[in-house]
């Protein structure tokens, strides 16, 4: 039996066919796009959209620069235009947020102003810049500090962020506040920023706190979110 004559048939087209690589900046900026969606809560991640759209722009380049090489330019337009998006309307909702959040009638502080200076030597643990505070109506950010509470939550702990709290370690006496709601306003624990206002209190000596070193700083609030 006489063998077939070899045919362009038989000839794989795909082994003539250069191999492209992924652009990693291409790929890199689609990733950071999608995390950068967080930022529409937290405003702090809207750096990773930002940077997204400079690696899709980089990624661009190099796909323009390297044809017959590089491949990825549907991931480092997707990076580039999610990431725009994200940064102007993330951060304009922020904005706007920031500049409507605060209830008619209270000032804003936060947790920075209620920190002593290391600077100055001073006989009370507390700075002077708090100690203006007292009695006056403000507006603060933070978080509940885990204790246990869970639903009806009434009287709680406020600190500046979870990172203390989350490692098992004891908040700075400057970086807790009392809070306690007025009736009807309760709450439930969870990981979200809450934002409160009401009248802000000083106490020069340390109350007593079960669980914890105690507190010099308290809030009674009459609002909550």
């Amino acid at each position: 039996m006489t063998k077939p004559a070899f045919s362009d048939y038989d000839y794989d087209h795909d082994l003539d066919a250069p191999y492209l690589a992924v652009s990693k900046a291409a790929v890199t900026s689609l990733v950071l796009a999608l995390l950068g969606l967080a930022g529409l809560v937290v405003w702090q991640f809207l750096v990773m959209p930002l940077v997204a759209v400079v690696l899709g722009l980089v990624g661009i380049a190099n796909l323009r620069k390297y044809p017959n090489e590089l491949t990825g330019t549907t991931a480092a337009i997707f990076g580039i235009v999610l990431g725009s998006f994200l940064v102007v309307c993330g951060g304009s909702w922020h904005v706007y947020v920031y500049f409507t959040e605060v209830p008619d009638g209270f000032e804003r502080i936060s947790f920075r102003e209620l920190q002593p200076d290391p600077r100055k030597q001073t006989i009370l643990p507390i700075p002077r810049s708090a100690l203006e505070l007292d009695g006056k109506k403000v507006f603060i950010k933070g978080y509940v500090y885990p204790d246990g509470q869970i639903e009806g939550i009434k009287r709680f702990i406020l600190i500046p962020d979870l990172d203390t709290c989350c490692f098992g370690g004891q908040p700075e006496l400057t970086d807790m506040i009392e809070v306690t709601l007025r009736d009807p306003h309760r709450i439930s624990y969870s990981y979200t920023c809450r934002r409160l206002a009401g009248v802000f209190r000083v106490s020069p000596q340390k109350k007593e706190i079960a669980k914890l070193n105690g507190v010099y700083y308290q809030l009674d609030a009459e609002y909550v979110k």
